[in-house]
């Protein structure tokens, strides 16, 4: 069985939102069920399904006000469970898209908040990219920079992060 919050939700934005996202967001009407069980013979755990659905919940209620960057913003410190789970490269590519307005410190701080709900111990960078091409997704406004991010996910040679 695949047993992973980030696994679930993979699947899910592979093959749903795109297409779909609605079905995926009202997931406890009828057609939701037919999901959830879809989900299931995929082989995904009913466990880890509950928690992909309540992670994108968490995600749907926390709307970010926009921040513009600023010359004098303070910097971003991270700490405890945060370093632990967030590696130096990790750390280095929110603030590459920060610093090139793929996100404003609003998202960035809804992308770590939705990285360490995931409950893994470690979020590779591959990993991470998912977590903000999916909040990018799901924000208003950021169709631009989510457009970006895509083209990064998909490239055979992404713009190198600095």
């Amino acid at each position: 069985m695949k047993e992973s919050i980030l696994d679930v939700l993979l699947y899910l934005f592979e093959h749903y939102f795109a297409e779909d996202a609605d079905l995926v967001r009202d997931h406890e009407n009828l057609h939701g069920a037919a999901l959830i069980a879809e989900l299931g013979q995929a082989g995904f755990s009913p466990v880890e399904i509950n928690k992909a659905f309540e992670w994108l919940d968490a995600l749907a209620r926390q709307r970010p006000v926009p921040q513009p960057l600023r010359a004098d913003a303070p910097v971003r410190v991270y700490a405890g469970p945060e370093l632990d789970r967030l590696d130096i490269e990790a750390r280095g590519f929110l603030q590459f898209l920060e610093l090139h307005k793929v996100l404003d410190a609003g998202q960035r701080e809804l992308v770590v908040d939705r990285a360490m709900a995931l409950d893994q111990d470690v979020l590779d960078l591959d990993d991470l990219k998912w977590v903000v091409l999916m909040v990018l997704f799901n924000q208003p406004g950021s169709e631009a920079a989510y457009a970006w991010m895509e083209t990064q996910m998909y490239a055979d040679d992404p713009e190198p992060v600095h």
